[in-house]
């Protein structure tokens, strides 16, 4: 009787089902002791609550990643009970979902850099890589989490071997048991639907990641309701590329002037430097943290700290995107990354008016400088496309005995490289630089080892090697004859590892600094005012006097005085901008949160407070989301008269 009615196969699926369940509680628990820091959980009622709210996403990535192995163990065939058959499904059990269970791995350490679950934008970052070296890297140096994803593993597989399920013959009542496997069959795969959608309501659609942030009141703990499956599942083939019409266009003019036309300084064609330093974060500055009296606070640039006595700094400027790549399009051509990358999505192959574009122009000579194997982190495609008339990567360096084994070479000799490259150009000449050396494994070459301080956390010591890189560049770039004719600007992709509470705060986890250097000194001080990555390429034209119309989003930081000081960037699902005396808190469609300007870590939600300020803000955000995504999909990226 029991094999026409298949009891013990139901309860094995059940039972199978259930583990999946018991280990995604036990990677999220390891996932928030790795990241604690960082997601700010009070206590632990409160943590009970995410993750109950997190079984909703959980059944959907388990039910995606088990739709076959459910099919097979639901299909009447009347051999489902043999060994043989049993093996199948064990086989095909462990093969996906210990595949989807080693995402959530990968996110205890890459959580801390990107401040997000994994989604499939990351596969645009690494596609380009040498996975085999990452991977073996990766082991040694979070040997641990390899080891916990075995133990698990393991542990789950000694689990599912505990329930068996026992042979047995052909079934006696043949029509009952096709019949009731059939309604069997039926009532799962409603089951199933329903799991995958959220709930059964006609009117609900399938959850995804932003829903997450229905449950919570600070953004970072979205990424405990949330896991790592369901993020990529939910974005294959999706894009948050979409126009939306929020306001009249005269708003966006209003707010944003996005084509700009500076004429503030008289036109000249002075060389341009710009340094784009891997993971320097405003964190590690001492000249970028005078005011904010951090306990025990150190510094590890000590030759930047020099050089911004004589230069103009801005201290309270932010990244707009968490890549090294979403860097190259913010301060290159002004373009913001928020959900997905814009050069991940189908629209960066198109015009783009872009500091390369606007100082070729003007005759200059364009060259980019990656220390980095040819197309890593997708920076040669890009530089394509803007229109550089040079790269130089690793190959073009020509020595390995200078490479330091992970990502490139290293900073100072590569740095010496570009500047004995540029001795070589037809001035005016502008050349970019992204450095590598400040990077995980966090080693310096070994001739420096213990010359740097190893301060409280691993980067603090590359940040050291990279900052005294930039003291021999700065050296030998003063016997150039070209140096006493060019701007240096010197800013960061992003941040990176954290040792002080007040970068734990969700918006300071990506605050980078902008520094300007003319040796003649006419450029000093320190600027307060919001400030970020897309404001660099209106500044360098405003500073040579460009004297034709462009676009951009940023503005002038020395001179621009229509647009309002202005940071918008996207975490935890929303965008955020900040402007004025609020940050605003935005899902796409509506505002759901206001903070004080000066609460970083997004704690005490002023919503039900809201001004006109306030709403300002609001609308202000949905021009310029109108705007971009409207210029971006209908290949607008330019002035055009």
């Amino acid at each position: 009787m029991n094999n026409t009615f298949r009891l013990q196969e139901y309860k094995a699926l059940l039972y199978r089902l259930f583990l999946a369940y018991f280990f995604y509680f036990i990677v999220r628990l390891l996932f928030f002791l790795y990241n604690y820091e960082l997601l700010k959980v009070d206590s632990v009622g409160d943590y009970l609550s995410l993750y109950y709210h997190g079984l909703a996403f959980d059944t959907t990535a388990i039910l995606y990643t088990n739709l076959l192995f459910i099919l097979f163990s639901v299909l009447p065939l009347a051999i489902n009970t043999r060994k043989g058959y049993q093996t199948f499904l064990m086989w095909l059990y462990f093969i996906t979902n210990l595949i989807a269970y080693a995402t959530n791995f990968g996110d205890f350490i890459y959580y801390r850099y990107i401040y997000a679950r994994t989604t499939v934008a990351v596969i645009d970052v690494i596609k380009n890589e040498d996975q085999a070296n990452l991977l073996g890297r990766f082991l040694v140096s979070y040997w641990h989490v390899f080891l916990l994803f075995f133990v698990t593993a393991f542990a789950w597989v000694w689990l599912y071997k505990r329930v068996r399920v026992k042979p047995e013959g052909m079934p006696a009542y043949k029509l009952k048991y096709f019949g009731l496997s059939a309604v069997a069959f039926i009532i799962t795969g409603l089951m199933v639907v329903g799991g995958i959608r959220g709930d059964f309501k006609k009117s609900t659609r399938p959850i995804n990641i932003i829903d997450a942030n229905r449950h919570v009141e600070k953004p970072e703990h979205a990424d405990v309701v949330l896991n790592t499956p369901f993020a990529i599942i939910r974005t294959i083939g999706k894009t948050s590329f979409k126009k939306v019409h929020f306001v009249d266009e005269s708003v966006v003019e209003q707010n944003f002037h996005p084509i700009k036309h500076y004429a503030n300084n008289p036109k000249t064609t002075p060389n341009i430097v710009l340094i784009i330093t891997e993971s320097l974060g405003r964190e590690y500055w001492g000249c970028m943290n005078k005011n904010r009296n951090i306990p025990g606070f150190v510094s590890y640039t000590p030759f930047l700290d020099s050089l911004a006595q004589h230069s103009l700094i801005f201290d309270n400027s932010y990244a707009n995107g968490s890549k090294s790549i979403h860097g190259m399009s913010s301060i290159l051509a002004g373009i913001p990354s928020f959900k997905d990358a814009f050069t991940s999505s189908p629209y960066p192959k198109q015009k783009i008016q872009s500091l390369v574009s606007t100082l070729e122009e003007m005759g200059y000579d364009t060259s980019f400088f990656h220390g980095a194997p040819n197309g890593s982190m997708g920076f040669q495609g890009f530089g394509n496309i803007l229109g550089f008339d040079h790269y130089y990567g690793k190959t073009e360096y020509n020595n390995d005995a200078d490479f330091d084994g992970s990502w490139g070479i290293w900073d100072e000799p590569f740095l010496q490289f570009m500047k004995t490259t540029l001795d070589k150009k037809q001035q005016p000449f502008f050349g970019t630089v992204f450095t590598v050396s400040s990077h995980e494994p966090y080693v310096v070459p070994d001739k420096y080892k213990g010359k740097f301080p190893k301060g409280t956390v691993p980067i603090h010591q590359t940040v050291g090697y990279t900052d005294y890189s930039f003291k021999k560049f700065f050296e030998a770039a003063k016997k150039s004859p070209w140096y006493s004719n060019t701007i240096f600007i010197i800013t960061a992709d992003h941040g990176n590892q954290i040792a002080y509470d007040e970068y734990r705060k969700v918006l300071n986890r990506h605050a980078t600094p902008i520094l300007i250097f003319k040796p003649d000194g006419s450029l000093k001080g320190v600027d307060s005012s919001l400030s970020q990555q897309i404001d660099i390429y209106p500044t360098v034209l405003d500073l040579i006097g460009y004297d034709k119309p462009f676009l951009s989003w940023g503005r002038s930081l020395v001179g621009d005085k229509q647009v309002q000081p202005y940071v918008i960037s996207f975490n935890g699902n929303r965008y955020l901008f900040q402007r004025g005396n609020y940050i605003c808190a935005f899902d796409g469609s509506k505002a759901i949160g206001f903070y004080d300007i000066n609460d970083k870590g997004l704690e005490k939600n002023l919503i039900d407070k809201k001004n006109r300020e306030m709403a300002e803000a609001e609308i202000a955000c949905k021009a310029f989301l109108q705007d971009y995504f409207e210029r971006i999909m209908d290949k607008k990226l330019y002035y055009k008269k």
